[in-house]
């Protein structure tokens, strides 16, 4: 029986949502690239982030970083020293394991002895310049908070922010997983969206009860059943170096109950470390201190991942993808009734210029209607718009609706108005 992600992983490759990276060559284990669904689907994503948490907020501002930094920033971050994890390799197929992934003494493939645990860092390392030489060693970011705290000084210099503020970003980071795997679910390259929210140390408690809301309410945006969702609080000694209290948002995925978002209180450890005359001065009592941060993390391939998951949909004739309206690739497709009627083909042409200078369109005239119409359903497309011969004499078109699969007849003069419309009743 083929299981839920065998089913989106297909779905992903066959309608160019997400394809194996460098596949012509046999691949390269746990890359993906994001093919022309994929992006859009990832862009809007990306974009409802930003818009949610920065640009309809006049608190948080935003900032794009660099990959590569002052490798001091990783030694003052407690990155070299601290970001591992306990590596255990197979003696006899020299396959390795994550320390806490292994449940019983034995290798999973071979069955063979495995070693003593040792310490894996995570961090992936490149040279600058033609030298291969200690001195030039830097690394790629493997997370892409630093960036925000060691720009804390300028940003509060630029924007004039006082506490409480924060510093969004999204981009790439990397780590040298041990066992990655499970599609798009852990990758050794991958987005993050997150930002630090610096706050008064007497006052994180209560923001980081807010950030938890907050959390909850993206969620369900993406369009996700929240039963699904499992706040678990990490204990200690199983948090990060830098945090005093984390809470991990896992999600059922088909493979198990796995990590999805995480929120921590990273103290002052990183401003602290970073500078170390006291960054921040109160502008009413002209106290001098290090703020503290909460940290709301969201994995922006798990966040596509969950949304195909949550809406991919088998129904008696047709796979459908319930995605919410405003992440969808396409928001509408446009249709000649048949591709062989020149004078159809030109209204829907027209009408499919018009509407893409407002909206991602898609435009389609092979095959019979009936499967223009579930082809659409499949890639998520929220509407469907048919030009027949009665358009031609009346001005209208057949507007069918993705999820009731409903028709209405709508006038060509009022179509954008009434999709945007359709559109801002996503929530």
């Amino acid at each position: 029986m083929v299981n839920a992600m065998e089913k989106i992983v297909s779905l992903a490759k066959r309608r160019g949502f997400i394809f194996p990276s460098s596949e012509i060559y046999g691949g390269l284990a746990n890359s993906f690239d994001y093919g022309p669904l994929g992006v859009e689907l990832k862009n809007n994503i990306k974009q409802e982030w930003w818009k949610r948490f920065v640009h309809q907020r006049e608190d948080i501002v935003g900032i794009d970083a660099a990959l590569l930094m002052n490798p001091k920033v990783w030694e003052a971050s407690g990155h070299l020293k601290e970001f591992s994890d306990p590596l255990v390799e197979c003696k006899k197929c020299h396959k390795r394991f994550r320390q806490d992934e292994i449940v019983n003494p034995k290798c999973s493939e071979c069955n063979g002895e495995l070693t003593q645990p040792k310490q894996f860092n995570l961090m992936l390392k490149t040279f600058l310049g033609p030298a291969e030489e200690q001195a030039n060693v830097v690394y790629f970011r493997p997370e892409i908070a630093q960036a925000m705290f060691v720009n804390f000084k300028q940003v509060l210099d630029t924007t004039r922010k006082a506490l409480p503020f924060g510093i969004a970003s999204q981009g790439k980071a990397f780590r040298n997983e041990i066992t990655p795997g499970n599609f798009i679910f852990r990758t050794r390259e991958f987005d993050l969206m997150e930002f630090e929210y610096f706050v008064e140390e007497k006052e994180w408690k209560e923001w980081f009860k807010y950030w938890q809301k907050e959390m909850e309410e993206w969620i369900k945006a993406l369009g996700v059943d929240m039963n699904k969702v499992h706040e678990v609080e990490i204990p200690d000694g199983e948090r990060a170096h830098y945090s005093k209290r984390t809470i991990d948002f896992e999600y059922e995925y088909p493979f198990g109950q796995k990590e999805l978002y995480g929120l921590a209180y990273r103290t002052d450890f990183d401003l602290r470390n970073h500078f170390k005359e006291a960054p921040y001065r109160d502008p009413e009592t002209g106290k001098e201190f290090w703020p503290h941060v909460i940290e709301p993390t969201f994995g922006l391939d798990r966040s596509v991942l969950i949304t195909l998951l949550e809406a991919y949909c088998e129904e008696k004739d047709r796979i459908v993808l319930r995605l919410p309206f405003k992440l969808a690739p396409y928001k509408a497709a446009v249709f000649p009734l048949l591709a062989n009627k020149p004078e159809l083909v030109k209204l829907a042409r027209k009408i499919y210029d018009d509407l893409r200078q407002r909206f991602m369109v898609a435009f389609d005239d092979r095959g019979n209607i009936g499967k223009r119409y579930y082809s659409q359903d499949e890639i998520g497309t929220p509407f469907c718009i048919t030009v027949d011969f009665d358009s031609l004499e009346k001005n209208d078109v057949t507007l069918r609706d993705r999820d009731t699969m409903k028709q209405d007849r709508v006038s060509i003069d009022q179509l954008s108005e009434i999709i945007a419309k359709k559109l801002d009743f996503l929530e």
